[in-house]
This record gives C-alpha cells, sequence and structure tokens, in this order.
C-alpha cells in the first residue's frame, strides 16, 4: 500500500485536508473497506465547525448554541434519504501532534473514533481542519472535524420521511498527552435511521 503524502504537514498547510483523507482511506483499505469519497457540503459543514471552536473555545459535538452535528449537515445541504448513517470524530493537536497523521493516529487508538473511521456503510466524508486550538494560551495547534455519512441525498431530492433524532452521545477520550504537544479527541455519536447508537464503550467524561 502506497504511503500517503503530506502526513507529516501542519494542519495549516493546504495539503493537510487531502492527507488526512488519504490517510483514513487508507486505514479503511487496510480493514478490506471501500474508500471514503470527500463531499463538498460536508466539507463546508466541517470546516465551519472547526472554525467556530476556535474561535468561541469550545470542543464539544453540540454548539453553545445547541447545533447538533445533524443540523450542520443539514444545513450545508446533505439530507438523510433512505437508510442512512452520520458519525464525527472532533479533535485538536499541536506540535508535533498536530500533523494529520497524528490526528488520525489518535483516532485510530480511540474505540470510538476508529469505529467511525472503519464503519463499512459510510461513503462520504467531509473534513475540516482550523488554525488554533479550541482553548486559550496553546500555540502550534491545529483542530480537526471529520463528518461521516451515507444514504444522504441532495438538498433539492424529494422530502425524506421526518427523522426522530437522539441526543448525541458526549463520550470524551484523552488520545495522548505529551509536554509540549497535546490532543485531545472526542466522539459523537453514530446515527442510523432514527435511532442513535452510542459508540465510546469504555469511555467516560
Amino acid at each position: 500500500m502506497a504511503a500517503c503524502d503530506g502526513g507529516a504537514v501542519a494542519p495549516t498547510d493546504a495539503g493537510a485536508v487531502a492527507a488526512t483523507l488519504c490517510l483514513l482511506n487508507e486505514q479503511r483499505g487496510a480493514h478490506g473497506l471501500s474508500p471514503l469519497s470527500e463531499s463538498g457540503k460536508l466539507d463546508s459543514a466541517a470546516d465551519d465547525y472547526a472554525a467556530d471552536m476556535v474561535e468561541r473555545g469550545f470542543f464539544d459535538h453540540v454548539s453553545p448554541g445547541g447545533g447538533t452535528m445533524l443540523d450542520r449537515i443539514k444545513a450545508a445541504g446533505w439530507v438523510p434519504s433512505g437508510s442512512w448513517s452520520a458519525g464525527e470524530n472532533i479533535a485538536w493537536g499541536s506540535g508535533s501532534l498536530a500533523t494529520p497523521a497524528s490526528i488520525v493516529d489518535g483516532w485510530m487508538h480511540s474505540a470510538g473514533h476508529r469505529a467511525n473511521i472503519l464503519t463499512g456503510s459510510f461513503t462520504q466524508i467531509g473534513i475540516g481542519i482550523a488554525d488554533g486550538a479550541p482553548v486559550a494560551g496553546v500555540h502550534g495547534a491545529g483542530t480537526y472535524v471529520t463528518d461521516f455519512t451515507s444514504g444522504g441525498a441532495a438538498a433539492s431530492a424529494s422530502t425524506p420521511a421526518p427523522v426522530k433524532k437522539r441526543p448525541a452521545a458526549r463520550c470524551a477520550s484523552k488520545a495522548r498527552v505529551a509536554s509540549v504537544a497535546t490532543l485531545r479527541a472526542r466522539i459523537a455519536l453514530v446515527a442510523r435511521g432514527a435511532a442513535a447508537a452510542r459508540r465510546c464503550a469504555g469511555a467516560k467524561r
């Protein structure tokens, strides 16, 4: 399997998003799964949310105003259709742990994040990377958001049957901590149809 270019670049590098996608698909390929396709709509939702967390200084799947992942991706034009699923990973890192390779490695060593990455039903992904951390006083950082979906339709498609939403699972996982580099990550719900399944066994707040 060919190595991905750009895994060690800074989060501000123009190739960081492409490197993150390559690394995620590399993990999926190693487990016999199809690659994820990048979605412009999901990219927009993920990018805006990463920037919002940095700007307003919070780190959660639910925004201070109560907006959820499903709210964000629907606002960006993604519409659930038929049998669908959606999930989200977020993380921030500084120093050497802010690179795409370090972020993906941290996710793969966390059960809930790994489950999202290796969910076979997911077909599309949006990736957002913002310059900075969602906490004050941290330099050389990057904040990452990945939104995964399957079964979505374009906003112009026929209106699907009403979908009941459940609260997002609030599962925190501290992947790694180093004296000069930090990585924090959280796992969102994985929603399937009208149900939400918690994918964070063993993680505690």
